[in-house]
């Protein structure tokens, strides 16, 4: 008798074990991301964060000068992302620069008011709308003051 018991509860606990794993299936094993799913969510990360070529350090620096100078770049990070241009975009209208929506996109339109803007400042590069080498060796060079100070 005794041995039908252990038997019985083995059998028992054997069947609960598998019906938990199978009722937590769904959730708990999930399938894991196909390579082009990898792909997309990357490319939408890095288009999400547009640094033009700024470490986080001097990313965050732009983001203190704007906020600093009464543009609200949302959360200081160092991720120059949609709210820090708009924030920059504004500051931009409001010195003539820029006329463009006020969307947080990193097109043409804001390079070419970041290039004048930079310009102000002494860069001396051509104001083309293209984020290039020489643009963002400008753009680092402005950042190089700690304004989070």
């Amino acid at each position: 008798m005794r041995a039908l018991t252990k038997a019985l509860v083995g059998v028992t606990t054997a069947v609960g074990i598998a019906a938990g794993g199978l009722a937590t299936a769904g959730t708990a094993m999930a399938a894991p991301a196909t390579a082009q799913e990898r792909v997309v969510n990357t490319e939408a990360r890095t288009l999400a964060v547009v640094n033009l070529g700024l470490s986080t350090a001097r990313a965050q620096r732009w983001q203190c000068w704007l906020r600093d100078t009464g543009y609200n770049p949302g959360t200081i990070d160092g991720q120059l992302g949609t709210d820090s241009w708009k924030a920059a975009q504004r500051k931009f209208r409001d010195l003539g620069y820029y006329d463009d929506s006020i969307d947080g996109i990193v097109g043409t339109n804001t390079v070419i008011a970041l290039q004048k803007y930079l310009n102000l400042h002494g860069a001396g590069i051509a104001v083309d709308g293209i984020a290039g080498p020489a643009t963002k060796d400008a753009f680092w060079d402005f950042n190089d003051i700690n304004y989070c100070a």
